[in-house]
């Protein structure tokens, strides 16, 4: 399940980002009323599951019914991103994984089922699993990225790493491994009815923050301080403007799972 993730290009703070809209409703806020009609939290949490599970998994439902296919994160890349593989990542199968020290270490991330309690709208079937705290970790980090006025209420803040470039330093990923992540999130989003000039500019911003090497910190939620946030710092990521290189450090990586 790795693919889940690497994903969005995050220099800009979640105010900032398309989903908190200053002059109109949030996306979160928009689209939960035009899939369940009614804008509560029940509802908003659902269509985050929705758009969190099926990134993850791809299609997996038919109540509301995807209007586009999704292959998931943790599925092989297609396309122009061919040779992407971002299930080792989640599965365990190298050290890619930072818990403080100075290498990372085998987690592995699929221990609560893997895609079986995803595909029943839960985040996994054991709540002590390195996967609950992952995938419950991404429903409160993109409630807050998509701007759910409502569920944002009823559920704890995003209590994670606020640096992605610490998340994911010693997972070495490349602009392909990035791109395939960000393109599995705005289709999933696409599949539940999300515009296109929506999707891109959720792209966009995920790109720009997330998936330009060098990018100067950034504070995400706003209410943080600025933290280090590319997770594109391998050679072929575009360089970000005003770039910052001298405070990243590419940690020694023997192997990239996420690329041939």
């Amino acid at each position: 399940m790795q693919t889940y993730l690497a994903l969005l290009s995050f220099v800009l703070s979640c105010t900032a980002m398309p989903g908190r809209r200053q002059d109109g409703p949030s996306l979160c806020d928009k689209y939960t009323t035009a899939l369940l009609k009614e804008n509560t939290a029940a509802n908003q949490e659902t269509v985050l599951t929705l758009i969190v599970n099926t990134a993850i998994i791809g299609n997996y439902t038919s109540n509301p019914g995807s209007l586009v296919k999704v292959d998931g994160i943790l599925a092989p890349g297609t396309g122009k991103y061919e040779g992407v593989n971002l299930a080792p990542y989640f599965s365990g199968a190298g050290p890619t994984t930072n818990r403080g020290g100075k290498q990372g270490v085998k987690v592995n991330f699929l221990d609560g089922g893997g895609a079986a309690p995803l595909k029943k709208n839960m985040p996994a079937d054991d709540e002590k699993s390195n996967q609950f705290f992952l995938v419950s970790h991404l429903y409160s980090y993109f409630a807050g990225l998509l701007g759910c006025s409502q569920y944002g209420k009823t559920v704890s803040a995003y209590e994670g790493s606020i640096s992605m470039y610490q998340v994911h330093k010693f997972m070495d990923l490349d602009s392909l491994a990035v791109g395939w992540f960000i393109e599995q999130v705005g289709l999933s989003a696409a599949s539940f009815g999300v515009s296109s000039d929506d999707v891109a500019a959720v792209g966009k911003s995920l790109s720009d923050t997330f998936g330009k090497r060098c990018s100067r910190s950034a504070s995400i939620p706003a209410s943080s301080p600025p933290m280090l946030q590319s997770i594109c710092i391998a050679p072929d990521c575009p360089l970000a403007d005003n770039p910052v290189c001298s405070a990243y450090c590419p940690p020694d990586v023997p192997l990239s799972y996420g690329g041939m």
